[in-house]
């Protein structure tokens, strides 16, 4: 059985932090804001894999209410999702993701990012896509306000009598 996840999530550019996305810290004048690292990419793949098993949000395992999560990696909480996907007797297929953004340019940090997230989800990195792109000037992520991402996954249930994963 296969089963399918989108997540999306957006935040909004803020002075004095990092930016990090896919766990690459990129270097640029603005961070984005949020309670963890707020590492987009990592957020919305985290909500793809809960909503393929209709497990919640990111917000529901790891409130920003939580001061156990605050400046957390982001990594670090999509691998507890992994965790509860595995748990479900599901596993990683692929994953395709975009992150969408008019500055930085993003392109030397790709393949980076598709590293960081196959680690985090237990695969390799040809499941994981990640592109990006601009919104050519237009809405907020288009005026400079923020980065949003979007994601989609594929699990699969796990054949448990072999004992073969994906």
């Amino acid at each position: 059985m296969i089963r399918v996840g989108h997540g999306y999530d957006v935040h909004k550019f803020a002075p004095g932090r990092d930016l990090v996305l896919g766990g690459v810290k990129i270097p640029y004048a603005y961070g984005l804001l949020g309670h963890s690292d707020a590492d987009v990419l990592a957020h919305a793949v985290a909500d793809a894999l809960l909503g393929s098993l209709a497990l919640g949000d990111i917000g529901q395992h790891f409130p920003d209410s939580d001061e156990r999560f605050r400046g957390a990696n982001s990594l670090t909480l999509l691998q507890a999702c992994v965790r509860l996907v595995l748990e479900k007797g599901y596993c990683v297929g692929n994953i395709d993701a975009t992150v969408i953004a008019q500055q930085p340019k993003l392109a030397p940090y790709i393949t980076q990012m598709r590293e960081n997230l196959a680690a985090a989800c237990g695969t390799s990195a040809d499941r994981i896509s990640v592109k990006a792109t601009t919104e050519e000037g237009l809405g907020f992520t288009g005026t400079l306000e923020g980065i949003s991402a979007h994601a989609v996954c594929l699990v699969k249930k796990t054949n448990s009598d072999e004992g073969t994963g994906c």
